[in-house]
């Protein structure tokens, strides 16, 4: 269900993405991970959890069991990211909403791609850090650049849609900018 809702009307292929992929725990045990993507390169472990499974019939040890395994596959230098089997289900646009912020991650490091465009990214990206409207003081204090420079970015974000300006007030001052869905879905993801 995985493969169908939620990874082939992301990325329209199947490369890289490993189904039952094997890996040790820190007991020295096989563990047969969901997914497994690009595993020389990002080491991204994708694991799909029923609700009965994982929580409803879990006791304490196997709670801790499950604790220790992601510890330990993260300790191995795996990014482990759950989904719940309900969401995969009847809500794969958010799944896929959130796996593109993670997979940005790793993707941008492996393209060529304009600073312009990374910067748009970055911003994007640190606004939805701050999870609220982002301000220019905001943008020049965290990219260490002067205030002209980050209203010019913000103001591009905004032509092409990604933000819009906040205005408060009667007067025509922006005071923040704030992720649009189009900047959800073109831009940062």
């Amino acid at each position: 269900m995985f493969a169908k809702n939620i990874w082939w009307p992301l990325k329209g292929h199947f490369d890289d993405l490993h189904p039952e992929y094997e890996v040790m725990d820190w007991r020295v045990r096989s563990y047969f991970a969901d997914y497994v993507l690009a595993p020389k390169l990002w080491k991204i472990l994708i694991e799909i959890k029923g609700y009965g499974e994982h929580v409803a019939n879990m006791d304490r040890t196997k709670y801790c069991n499950e604790l220790n395994r992601e510890t330990f596959l993260s300790g191995m230098g795996f990014h482990v990211i759950s989904f719940a089997y309900d969401d995969v289900a009847n809500r794969p646009d958010l799944c896929i909403y959130l796996l593109r912020i993670v997979l940005n991650r790793y993707e941008s490091a492996n393209t060529k791609v304009e600073r312009v465009f990374f910067a748009d990214n970055e911003i994007l990206r640190y606004s939805l850090f701050l999870a609220r409207p982002i301000r220019p003081i905001d943008v020049s204090h965290y990219f260490s650049i002067d205030h002209r420079t980050a209203v010019a970015h913000l103001k591009r974000l905004c032509q092409k849609g990604w933000l819009k300006p906040i205005i408060r007030g009667t007067g025509s001052r922006i005071l923040y900018y704030e992720v649009t869905k189009q900047g959800l879905e073109s831009g940062l993801i």
